[in-house]
């Protein structure tokens, strides 16, 4: 078993990485930000994590207080691993993290992706000055995951399930939302080759598109 280390200073930093610095631990708290996950679902979405690694990391991060296990009610019945109220405080270091990472010049472009990942990559691209007055609560469906997208004054809310009435429905798979989101494929364009399938307003479904994209990589952008 990989032996726990520890920076061992009083500094809150450096515990903080004590606590969700190793390899791994961040993505697990990643997987969990959207909501409570089996152990299985968490290892397709951190697919080259080891089961017992996995196992070790929800352990040290359960030992933190990060995430805890319960047993989802009947007829499900399935353990599931959910944040923390405190673990949830990790969302806005992780966002603002995808979004220092998403500038870098070597970014690996086309690697894997969890579908998870890839949502959550919305509030890391997020432009609150482009979405203006838009306010919505989408529905996602990128093939079994479904997601709600919630979006007013400027802020944008993820999670997994539906939202009672939503204002649009998007139907789609994820190489498909990758290319409307990522590489800017006109949505017309897809809707018109039947790759997505919409209830609702277009429009507002293309200005929700508009107001989040790639930045410009650090060496474009200002120092």
């Amino acid at each position: 078993m990989e032996a726990r280390r520890s920076y061992g200073e009083g500094c809150a930093a450096a515990h903080a990485l004590d606590l969700v610095g190793e390899r791994w631990a961040l993505l697990v708290v990643r997987e969990l930000l959207l909501g409570p996950k089996r152990f299985a679902d968490l290892r397709v979405g951190i697919h080259r994590i080891s089961g017992n690694l996995l196992a070790q990391r929800l352990r040290e991060l359960e030992n933190a207080g990060v995430l805890r296990r319960r047993t989802m009610p009947p007829p499900v019945g399935a353990q599931v691993y959910e944040l923390t109220e405190w673990g949830r405080q990790l969302e806005p270091l992780l966002v603002h993290l995808g979004r220092w990472g998403s500038r870098s010049p070597v970014l690996p472009i086309g690697a894997p992706m969890s579908v998870d990942s890839q949502v959550l990559a919305l509030k890391s691209l997020f432009d609150p000055d482009a979405a203006g007055d838009l306010a919505l609560d989408a529905e996602l469906q990128l093939g079994a995951d479904v997601f709600h997208i919630h979006v007013h004054e400027g802020r944008m809310g993820l999670s997994r399930g539906a939202p009672n009435q939503p204002s649009a429905v998007i139907r789609t798979s994820r190489e498909v939302w990758a290319a409307l989101i990522f590489d800017r494929l006109p949505l017309a364009d897809a809707l018109h080759a039947g790759a997505v399938h919409l209830d609702g307003d277009q429009h507002i479904v293309e200005r929700l598109i508009g107001c989040v994209g790639p930045p410009a990589t650090a060496c474009q952008g200002s120092p």
